[in-house]
Order: C-alpha cells, then sequence, then structure tokens
C-alpha cells in the first residue's frame, strides 16, 4: 500500500512538474535576457513576472509531491514511474492544446505506459529498500555533476548550441539535487543532503530559465528531463544500492527502466514543444529578439 500511494504521489508530482515548466516557458519568453553571471538581477526579474510565479508554484507543488514519494519508496522506483508518466501528461496537453498526437507520439506514449505497466509486474518480486548513501558517495556525485555542467555551459554552449548546453547542465544539477533529496529524507539522513538540493534545484532553476531564452524549450526542458528522469535510476542502483528482484522479474525491472526513458525520448516534442498560456489554451510562440524558439544565444548583459 506504502509502494502503491508512493507511485501515485510521483505521476501527480511528473504531471505537476511539466505543466510548470509550460508555463515559465511561457512567462520567461515574455522577460529581458537573463544571464546565469548576474543572478540577483535574474531572480528579481523572475519574481516580478506573475506568469513565471504561477509556473514556479506548480513546479513546487510537483516537487513537494516527489518528495513524499521518495520518502516511502526507492528512488530508482520513483524516478522510473515519473519518466513513465510523461505520457499520461502527453494525453493531458494534447487535450488542452486541440493538437493530436503524432504517430512518433502516440508510440512514445504506448512505450512510457508500458513501461509502468513492467514496472507494477516488477514489483510482485520486492522492492528492496537498499541502504543510506554515505556523505563521499553523493558528494562525489554531486562534484561531478557539478564540473560537466560547468562545461556543457561553459564549453559545450558553443558546439552544440545554447539551448542544448543549458537542458545538459539543468538536467545534471536537477539529478543531483534528486540525488541529495533521496538522502536526506531516508532514516539518518544527513542534514549535508538538505544544504545540497537546495543548492542543487536553486542553480538548476536559474540555468534552466536562463537556458529557455537560449534555445527551444524541447532543446532545453526536454534534455533536462529526460536527464534528470534517467541518472538518478542509475544512483538508485549504485550509491543507494537499492536491488533489483532476483530472477525473471530482474530483466522485467530493467526493460521497464528502459521503457519509460524510451517513451520520455519520444515525447520530448510534445512536451516541450509548445506554449501555454495562462489561461490554459495553446499558443504559438511569438518572434522576439530573443526568443525561446531562437537557437541564437541571446545577449548577455553582465
Amino acid at each position: 500500500m506504502q509502494i502503491a500511494f508512493a507511485l501515485a504521489a510521483t505521476l501527480a508530482s511528473a504531471c505537476a512538474l511539466n505543466v510548470g515548466y509550460l508555463i515559465e516557458h511561457t512567462a520567461v519568453g515574455r522577460l529581458p535576457p537573463l544571464s546565469i553571471r548576474t543572478p540577483l538581477q535574474a531572480l528579481r526579474l523572475l519574481l516580478g513576472s506573475r506568469g513565471w510565479l504561477l509556473g514556479f508554484g506548480t513546479e513546487a507543488t510537483g516537487w513537494m509531491l516527489f518528495v513524499v514519494a521518495l520518502a516511502l519508496a526507492p528512488l530508482s522506483l520513483v524516478q522510473a514511474t515519473a519518466a513513465g508518466g510523461i505520457g499520461i501528461l502527453a494525453l493531458m496537453v494534447a487535450r488542452v492544446t486541440g493538437v493530436p498526437l503524432s504517430r512518433a507520439e502516440r508510440g512514445g506514449v504506448g512505450i512510457a505506459v508500458g513501461g509502468l505497466a513492467l514496472l507494477g509486474l516488477s514489483l510482485a518480486g520486492g522492492h528492496g529498500e537498499g541502504k543510506g548513501a554515505s556523505y563521499l558517495s553523493v558528494g562525489l556525485w554531486i562534484a561531478a555533476s557539478a564540473l560537466t555542467a560547468f562545461f556543457a555551459v561553459n564549453v559545450l554552449a558553443e558546439r552544440i548550441g545554447g539551448g542544448p548546453a543549458y537542458g545538459v547542465a539543468t538536467g545534471l544539477l536537477f539529478a543531483s539535487g534528486d540525488v541529495a533529496t533521496k538522502g536526506a529524507v531516508e532514516e539518518g539522513g544527513h542534514l549535508a543532503f538538505v544544504a545540497a538540493l537546495v543548492a542543487c534545484y536553486a542553480l538548476g532553476s536559474v540555468v534552466l530559465q536562463t537556458g529557455f531564452q537560449r534555445g527551444s524549450a524541447l532543446a532545453t526542458a526536454g534534455i533536462a528531463t529526460l536527464l534528470t528522469n534517467a541518472l538518478p535510476i542509475v544512483a538508485g542502483m549504485t550509491i543507494f544500492s537499492e536491488p533489483l528482484p532476483r530472477g525473471w522479474l530482474g530483466g522485467v525491472r530493467i526493460a521497464a527502466f528502459a521503457a519509460v526513458v524510451i517513451g520520455a525520448v519520444f515525447l520530448g516534442e510534445r512536451k516541450h514543444g509548445q506554449r501555454l498560456d495562462l489561461s490554459g489554451t495553446s499558443a504559438r510562440s511569438a518572434a522576439s529578439p530573443h526568443g525561446v524558439n531562437d537557437l541564437t544565444p541571446a545577449p548577455d548583459r553582465s
């Protein structure tokens, strides 16, 4: 019963988080250029936007549900359920926008929902909780992620474009925040994990909002969400030592993990390729000097 409640909270969390991203994407596209080099100025602009605050509030609600789920279930299970929940979200967005799903998107929904079904089947073999992670293992994970995120923003952006690079950095930071959150809510969790999760989520949020102005929403939030879903599954099975079920059910669990991630890839465009206005209707991205669908980097005011 506890696991069922945790996974239901995870599905609700995934919907709230991604709807929040869609609303934030619309709001940020109407703001002056943001820069991670001037975080206080960026924060002032964001907090002055009612639309962004609405999106952030929706995202925060999703994050609180995510924390509840992590307190009740293993990290790898929660994150896999979140990835599969993208299929449900795609159906919601299609209904709101009135734009039907493409064949590839319908396939993504089927794969993601199928992954959820496999995940449920694998629970028949147990759901070992693993063990609490150490300071060292979580610290090394976060340090490696932060260094890679720094590389993505400062080096990779010149090669693959601002949107994808900022998406990579955001995904790494949010995934580290998820890892730190799991460490914080575990029995005997360390306060240092709380500080780490706050730092990772705060910096990741600034990078994400800045990335919205340097590339399409698909290139930023799509890549970020994929990494945020996939990396904590790896962390759950490594640094938290969350075991797989024995026998053939272990193979089912691995297949479920693969299916939800593949489904998320197919659904990236549906999730983040459109903007929602604050009334809940669809809106095409308007052209602007720093429009979110323009892959040319926005001017830096720093």
